[in-house]
């Protein structure tokens, strides 16, 4: 099986989010740093399809799960 690397910007518009770069920017900044010791997909502002999009794309090492690694590091990258 060939894996896709998806950009980023495919990710966000796979969850429904708006994906210009100044609307990651705007995401990662309204929603970082998170908390090392939660799961990415138990974060309270995923809607539950966009959670079980995300936990999914981690339990099956989908093609997807190479993205999902990048914007949970995003997310986490402001925690000290």
């Amino acid at each position: 099986m060939e894996m896709q690397n998806h950009p980023l910007s495919s990710l966000f518009d796979q969850l429904g989010l708006d994906s210009s770069e100044q609307d990651i920017f705007d995401f990662i900044t309204e929603y970082g740093p998170f908390l090392r010791t939660e799961e990415l997909h138990h974060a309270c502002f995923w809607s539950e399809s966009q959670a079980a999009f995300l936990k999914e794309a981690k339990n099956e090492d989908a093609d997807w799960a190479e993205v999902v690694d990048q914007l949970d590091a995003m997310l986490r990258a402001r925690e000290d």
